[in-house]
């Protein structure tokens, strides 16, 4: 695992050196254009506009093979890789998400935990149904009190006293294909006093005790299905948990590496169109007799948005090719970074998009609006955008923390690392001849030295609080580290990328521009992160936070009636 081996103060260069798997481009297609046919047949204005599937709709993509993409054959899927399957988000991404969400997360996170961590007899018993469409899967993690906190949750699982089934209780929320689902992956507590002793469950929608809710109306993605689901004394065979008791926590994190990859496909598409669309939009529109084409602020969005594209692709592919070879590798700092990079990064190319269209970007007539609406919510799945600007860097110092423990060294045994790491470094045992590729290199060392440095310099001031996820006043510093962390990989993946296309002969020089632009973003990036106390303005962030709260504790009553007063006289 590359940024475990970076935050141990180590670097592999084989881990970078890893081929691109084959990739068959022409089934590839084949699904794409058969998704393109069924758009013909089912506008997604007009679902949109209904806010459901059709019942016939879905029964079409299951006989078009959609819900078995990456279902072994022998189950009757189609059996893709992983990476053929992000080939197929990243084309369908730039189609419409909203139509082929339903699908989407059924592949994602919906089957997931079964193809993993499933017996034969679970496998053969719903892989089967789920790859012609007949019992569509969803995902049931989040809670209405828990959201990312996922060791917390408070639904429970609970052995029967004869000990032939479990009773499952209690409620989620926000669960994708909710209402079409015929089975889905359930997370509870299987010991309530026990804390993070989670089990995996397939739970079928039409058992007794299972309540469905009516679908939320949401922002975008409106043909798509979210609802909440009651579960009231469900009787769960004991056959259906997935893996061994206590597993499931392990199994939720594992399968969301694959969430948070689809979801980092379909942000770098959907920033390859942005880029696209602005870049022809800028050419053709005139002001000041010129196109703005012409003006270095559009430009810069453009190339923002290519440079976005090529780093979250690289990442995505990266990532994908580690899963590929080891299915259940841990991946939890890359995937993180592909999500957080992707989303955000694909978020401002939207909003570019439209501003570059000017006052008709604001219709409905052109696809800006809905596309930043059905986007949206990328910023928020699997795990929202502050936790994975902070989670990559609580992940490195529990591992700190843990290497610690099992030495039996105390937090400032560390101060000789630290000396070492600023006073020698650590040598890369890799060289590339050209120069930017070189300077690229360079930087992403700077870069994990400085991840290094603060893992270090945090454990020794703050010691195994910290580690132990007591972050108060402690998130700047947390975003800080994944800042470096993130940049770091990005390097990495987008050089491994340019070795492969020199290497066969195929760079252009697009190709060094763009690792040359990221390599100066990545350079301003460690220039503002790259430091253990909290800056004057993030200090007085907090502390302006606080008189901002206690003024509003003190005043809020008054302020509303004065408000709702003033209304009134209106």
């Amino acid at each position: 695992m590359i940024m475990e081996k970076i935050y141990r103060g180590e670097f592999d260069p084989d881990l970078i050196r890893v081929g691109s798997p084959a990739i068959d481009e022409a089934r590839v297609g084949v699904i794409v254009e058969r998704y393109r046919e069924l758009l013909k047949d089912y506008p997604p204005a007009r679902l949109e506009t209904g806010g459901a599937l059709p019942a016939e709709l879905l029964r079409k993509m299951g006989e078009s093979g959609f819900f078995g993409l990456t279902i072994d054959t022998v189950y009757g899927g189609l059996g893709f890789s992983l990476c053929e399957y992000l080939k197929v988000v990243e084309e369908i991404a730039r189609l419409d998400i909203p139509v082929a969400f339903t699908f989407l997360a059924h592949l994602s996170i919906g089957i997931k935990a079964i193809q993993l961590f499933g017996n034969e007899g679970q496998k053969h018993y719903y892989l089967s149904r789920a790859a012609s469409g007949e019992m569509i899967f969803a995902y049931a993690l989040t809670e209405p009190r828990i959201g990312s906190d996922a060791q917390h949750i408070e639904t429970t699982a609970v052995l029967s006293e004869d000990e032939t089934h479990y009773v499952l209780n209690g409620r989620k929320t926000y669960i994708t294909n909710a209402n079409y689902a015929g089975a889905m992956t359930v997370f509870a507590q299987m010991h309530p006093e026990e804390p993070g002793f989670i089990g995996a469950f397939i739970v079928e929608t039409g058992w007794e005790g299972v309540q469905v809710g009516k679908d939320m109306p949401k922002m975008g993605l409106t043909s798509s299905s979210t609802a909440s689901i009651q579960f009231r004394n469900v009787p769960i065979p004991k056959e259906n948990l997935i893996g061994t008791p206590g597993e499931g926590f392990k199994i939720a994190m594992t399968v969301l590496n694959y969430g948070r990859l689809g979801l980092g496909a379909s942000s770098a598409s959907l920033m390859r169109l942005s880029a696209r669309e602005m870049l022809s939009r800028a050419s053709s529109r005139i002001q000041f007799q010129v196109p703005i084409s012409n003006f270095e602020l559009i430009q810069e969005k453009i190339v923002r948005a290519r440079v976005g594209e090529a780093v979250s692709s690289a990442m995505n592919n990266l990532a994908a090719v580690m899963l590929q070879e080891r299915p259940l590798l841990s991946t939890p700092v890359e995937t993180s970074h592909c999500k957080l990079f992707g989303t955000t990064r694909a978020w401002d190319a939207a909003y570019d998009a439209l501003q570059t269209a000017g006052g008709a970007g604001y219709l409905k007539t052109l696809p800006y609006e809905k596309r930043m609406r059905d986007m949206r919510v990328t910023t928020v799945f699997e795990g929202t955008t502050e936790v994975h600007s902070i989670y990559p860097a609580l992940w490195g110092l529990r591992l700190i923390a843990r290497s610690l423990k099992e030495a039996g060294r105390s937090p400032l045994s560390l101060v000789a690392d630290l000396l070492k790491l600023l006073v020698k470094g650590r040598k890369w045992p890799i060289f590339f001849e050209n120069g930017i590729m070189q300077k690229a290199l360079r930087e992403a060392k700077k870069c994990a030295k400085g991840v290094r440095g603060l893992l270090l310099g945090a454990t020794l001031v703050y010691g195994r609080k910290i580690a132990a996820g007591q972050t108060a006043n402690r998130e700047f510093l947390l975003r800080r580290i994944t800042t470096l962390s993130l940049y770091t990989f990005g390097l990495l993946a987008l050089l491994r990328e340019t070795d492969i296309l020199h290497k066969a002969g195929a760079i252009e020089a697009e190709d060094l521009r763009i690792l040359q632009y990221f390599t100066a973003e990545a350079k301003q990036a460690r220039k503002d992160n790259n430091r253990l106390f909290d800056s004057k303005k993030e200090r007085v962030n907090s502390a302006l936070f606080k008189e901002f709260s206690r003024l509003q504790t003190q005043g809020g009553a008054e302020t509303d009636g004065e408000t709702r007063s003033e209304a009134g006289d209106k």
